[in-house]
């Protein structure tokens, strides 16, 4: 999604309510439990948040100019991947295989077989309609990020 992103798909940026915020900050936290101890050093309360929206019903939660998360359709709140690099335990994680890494960097979606296969893995407590970080194997930091379709008993 934000492979070719460009400031042109900006379409407006406004600085938040204090009221907006506070319902942001609670839906982040809730989200993700693992951010809590942190949570007032990315968000902190008497920083402006500035919410850009931008084109295919994306909007992005910046703090000091620097994308922190972002969500689709006012869905729930994702953390960008630089994000996920410095907090890696915040959401759960799928695994790919070796061969699936190069499709899954040009952007395909990932399929039950690239999941299933020897060197990939399966967290059992994934439901359907769940974000989660996608990992590769032999690599230590996530390679892209995005929902289930499936549990992962249904896989």
């Amino acid at each position: 999604m934000f492979k070719k992103f460009s400031s042109e798909e900006v379409s407006a940026q406004n600085q938040v309510k204090a009221s907006v915020q506070r319902k942001i900050r609670q839906s982040i936290a809730e989200e993700y439990p693992g951010l809590e101890p942190v949570l007032d050093d990315l968000l902190p309360k008497k920083a402006p948040l500035i919410v850009a929206k931008c084109q295919n019903h994306l909007n992005l939660v910046l703090v000091n100019n620097v994308p922190l998360f972002f969500n689709i359709r006012d869905g729930p709140y994702m953390p960008t991947l630089r994000l996920l690099h410095q907090y890696p335990n915040i959401m759960k994680k799928l695994q790919v295989d070796r061969g699936a890494i190069k499709f899954v960097l040009s952007g395909a979606n990932i399929m039950c077989p690239g999941l299933t296969s020897p060197g990939g893995a399966l967290d059992d407590e994934v439901e359907a309609e769940t974000p989660v970080a996608i990992m590769a194997e032999g690599k230590q930091h996530a390679l892209a990020i995005g929902f289930t379709k499936m549990s992962a008993k249904d896989m």
